[in-house]
């Protein structure tokens, strides 16, 4: 987890996991990728950093290896557009970046080009990233990647689902709209 903090960002230290994260843990990694000794910021802090550097709307930005987005990024392929809820990602489906090392520059480059549009991605055999305006729902866009991805593997389980139209979106935009939901 990350949100940003002033001329940089608050970032969970490396190896933290849900259990483990604490407020006095957070690094403080500054927008020159610095941060001071002590506790060494997660590997995915360049990730992060690029889709703060790439979007100044984004004030938080969430990174897990959850369990049923890894399944379908194992694939490396999108989830498609087999459930409306796939548009509150900010397109038809949500995209997948080819796999690159953990804490790569490379794989920070990707992830930071998809979020440009998206307010999330899979990760080629790795997980997911998602992006939000609050630490509250960019949380709330990982968890229902997660619950989406998870009824894509199940659904799948009787064959391919049927996948909506770009006409299904734009009603489900405009429904979006007339009913003031959305961030």
């Amino acid at each position: 987890l990350s949100v940003r903090h002033g001329e940089g960002m608050l970032i969970s230290p490396a190896g933290a996991d849900g259990d483990s994260i604490r407020e006095d843990g957070l690094v403080f990694v500054r927008a020159d990728g610095t941060w001071d000794e002590g506790l060494r910021p997660s590997s995915e802090w360049q990730l992060h950093a690029q889709v703060y550097h790439n979007d100044a709307t984004t004030t938080a930005v969430v990174h897990t290896h959850s369990e049923n987005c890894v399944a379908v990024a194992c694939h490396c392929q999108a989830l498609p557009p087999f459930h409306y809820l796939v548009g509150l990602f900010g397109g038809e489906d949500v995209p997948c970046v080819p796999y690159s090392t953990f804490g790569s520059q490379k794989l920070a480059d990707d992830v930071s080009q998809a979020l440009t549009t998206r307010y999330a991605c899979l990760m080629a055999n790795h997980g997911m990233t998602a992006r939000g305006p609050t630490l509250p729902i960019a949380l709330s866009l990982a968890h229902r990647l997660e619950i989406l991805c998870r009824q894509y593997l199940l659904s799948r389980q009787l064959g391919e689902p049927r996948q909506l139209t770009t006409g299904d979106f734009a009603s489900f935009k405009a429904q979006l709209s007339a009913m003031g939901y959305g961030r």
